[in-house]
Formats: C-alpha cells, structure tokens, sequence
C-alpha cells in the first residue's frame, strides 16, 4: 500500500535529478500527497524525460466512469499482467514518481501511529508507477496514474505488509523505455528494496489530514528527537 508520501526538493532539481523538460506548469513542495490529487511524474519523451503532472488513481480507457480512479491508486507488482486495469499500460506506459519519503500507518495500543519511510542517504527516489489517458464523455482528456506495489522489506513489514516498489538509479531508463514491452524483462525490477538502505521515523498525527501540507509534517515526534 501506499497512500501518502512527501516530494519537497525544488523543481530545478527535479528536473536536474531526471535530466527531464518541464511540463508541470506550477509546483510546490508537497508534504502531503495524496490520491486524487495532481501529482509530479516523470515519463519518456522523443528526446529526454519530461516531468508532468499526472492525477492519482488510474483510471483505464475503457472505464465508463473517472470515479474508478479512487479504487486505483495502488498496482499489485504480482498481478500487473493479469489485471485489465494495468495490463497494458505495464507494457507501455510506465512512469516514475519522485518521492523523498512516504507515509504509512503503524497500529499500536493507542490507534495507528504515522511512519515516514524514507532511504537513508535523504535523496530523491523514484516508485514505479503506470499512467493512463482516460476520455471524457466530452472529449476531455484525464492523464491519470498508479504507484506499483510488492510486498514489504523486513524495515516496512513491522508497519505493513505492502510497499511502493523503489527503482534504483541505473533501472530508470529501462522502466521508462517505451520500446520495453516484454514484461519478462521488467519483472526483476518489481522487488523490495532492501531493508538495509531505508529508515524510518514517528511523525506527528496532523499528516492523517490531507488538508494539512506544511514542513512541520515531517518532523519527528518529539520522543524520537530526544533519543
């Protein structure tokens, strides 16, 4: 699962990171990302990556009706070829998602304590995610999208038993390559990332609001900032 995350590097760098062109129009950092909302991705273009804005929960072209989308914000990585939904926008229609950290929920006596999930170098990194072009009845145009998930690294599995899945650097270009479309050569890149490159961290209850999106969301509780 994955239903909240954090992107709050600069678009330069952004741009710099994914060597990309600039499609998104206005952007902010974001400390609270959620489905429905308009989110930054990264797609191939003819001569470099471009970085747009795609909405979250992918809605298939087939679909009569965009409220599919709610139900569609997470891909089971295990399931991408047999689900009509994602069959084939596995194929050829791939796109990264830049996070710094995402968020999930860990029960305890009390209700559900927030985690960030973040990798220990601090730096920018992409989950797998398919997008979609999804037609109005109208003729409007929706460019819609869904976060790939596996299941959880030994770090994640104490708070969930899924995770987005993490692509590593030198994996970018071939999950981006539209020319890619077997998937027997994409399936080794649909595994947790190890559990030895990622920390994790209490945040503070606010985040459990989407309407909240300030820098105090990602500050650690202050039980761990003592330790």
């Amino acid at each position: 699962m994955c239903g909240r995350y954090t992107i709050t590097v600069t678009i330069e760098e952004l741009l710099a990171r994914y060597d990309a062109d600039n499609a998104m129009g206005s952007y902010g950092p974001c400390y609270n990302a959620a489905p429905g909302q308009l989110i930054p991705a990264v797609v191939a273009g003819k001569h470099r990556n471009r970085l747009g804005p795609l909405k979250w929960g992918l809605v298939p072209p087939w679909a009569e009706d965009a409220k599919i989308g709610s139900r569609m914000i997470n891909a089971r990585a295990e399931t991408l070829e047999e689900r009509r939904a994602f069959r084939n926008a596995f194929r050829s229609k791939r796109c990264i998602i830049p996070v710094d950290g995402f968020y999930e929920w860990k029960r305890s006596g009390d209700g559900k304590q927030p985690m960030r999930i973040m990798l220990k170098e601090g730096k920018v990194f992409s989950l797998a995610g398919l997008y979609e072009t999804w037609m109005s009845p109208e003729g409007e145009k929706l460019h819609t999208c869904a976060v790939v998930t596996t299941s959880a690294n030994e770090l994640v599995a104490g708070i969930h038993d899924r995770m987005p899945v993490i692509l590593r650097p030198e994996d970018e270009a071939l999950w981006l390559d539209r020319e890619v479309r077997e998937p027997e050569l994409l399936r080794h890149l649909l595994v947790p990332c190890p559990a030895s490159e990622m920390t994790v961290y209490e945040v503070g209850p606010e985040v459990g609001n989407v309407r909240n999106d300030s820098p105090s969301l990602i500050f650690p509780m202050a039980r761990d900032a003592d330790r």
